[in-house]
């Protein structure tokens, strides 16, 4: 693929995020990312980008867009051939097969850093037929922490909530679980306080309460390292920051000045996560190619969510 392709604008894109973002544009890693996966990018797809405060995601920038499903090979598959991973031993290197053996695909997504090259895979389940969280459960090479932590998901109705999608992130060896259609109870202040107790995090501050009220969904990074739930984050969607209910970070605020017309008009994914050492984080995701069809994905009614 060369920069005067129909990707030259993309390029150019993803530089500029990381000359905004100041963190380091790694050329050749981003290439590699979609040179291997070009031949299933169309101008239909959907392609977006996340900032985010805290030490973990200060150095990058992350991009991602979805892949469909095809007769060629999967995008784990596709990483190998292409050298965006390496397989080994860990169980991270075979979890992706196992999910897609056990569970009915809708379409993939691919998560890549515009310093770190290729980062996260994701399989997202049909919207109307996604898949239960038992259903993942005692797969081989899924963390412990998974099946460890039920019945804290249980016990905060995340059973019963649909689960839109699933993701490995290869860099950090962790996974997402994700559950979208939560109650309007699980999401009261008082029921999150009883996650964050569950959790063992800090009392969550007026500003997570505030933030929380307004999600469609949430996640938990789980590693295979220790049971413990690493993040556990609310996805809240808009289309004019100013409705937030709380002003944005000072640094995603500036990310969002200094980006300009490199986003799609106004529609945006905000994230607030607390980690397990008690930060509290804050992600922007928005859009550098945006499809009408996303649109349903971002109401509270949704049966999908936006990738996190």
């Amino acid at each position: 693929m060369s920069e005067r392709s129909e990707f030259a604008d993309l390029y150019s894109a993803i530089e500029e995020s990381a000359r905004v973002h100041e963190v380091p544009y790694a050329h050749d890693k981003v290439r590699a990312v979609l040179s291997a996966y070009q031949d299933t990018m169309t101008p239909a797809t959907p392609i977006a980008f996340r900032m985010g405060t805290g030490a973990r995601y200060s150095s990058d920038v992350d991009w991602r867009f979805p892949v469909p499903v095809t007769d060629g090979p999967d995008p784990y598959t596709v990483a190998l051939q292409h050298g965006l991973l390496e397989d080994g031993d860990h169980p991270v290197f075979s979890l992706y097969a196992e999910v897609l053996e056990r569970c009915k695909v809708h379409c993939y997504g691919i998560d890549f850093g515009a310093a770190s090259g290729l980062n996260k895979l994701y399989v997202a389940f049909p919207p109307d037929d996604m898949e239960p969280l038992s259903k993942l459960l005692d797969l081989p090479s899924m963390p412990r922490g998974v099946a460890e932590n039920y019945d804290f998901f249980a016990r905060h109705d995340m059973d019963r909530a649909q689960m839109p999608m699933f993701a490995i992130d290869y860099r950090d060896r962790t996974v997402n679980v994700y559950f979208n259609g939560l109650s309007a109870k699980a999401l009261e202040p008082d029921s999150i306080r009883s996650i964050f107790r569950d959790l063992e995090l800090p009392a969550p501050s007026e500003r997570v309460l505030k933030l929380s009220e307004q999600a469609i969904g949430a996640y938990a990074t789980i590693g295979w390292d220790s049971p413990k739930i690493e993040r556990f984050a609310f996805t809240i969607p808009g289309t004019n920051p100013a409705d937030l209910p709380v002003e944005m970070e000072p640094e995603i605020a500036k990310f969002l000045d200094s980006i300009g017309d490199q986003a799609i008009g106004d529609r945006f994914v905000y994230y607030v996560a607390m980690s397990s050492t008690g930060e509290e984080v804050y992600k922007f995701q928005v859009y550098y190619q945006f499809k009408p069809w996303l649109d349903s994905m971002m109401s509270p009614g949704s049966d999908e969510s936006p990738s996190a």
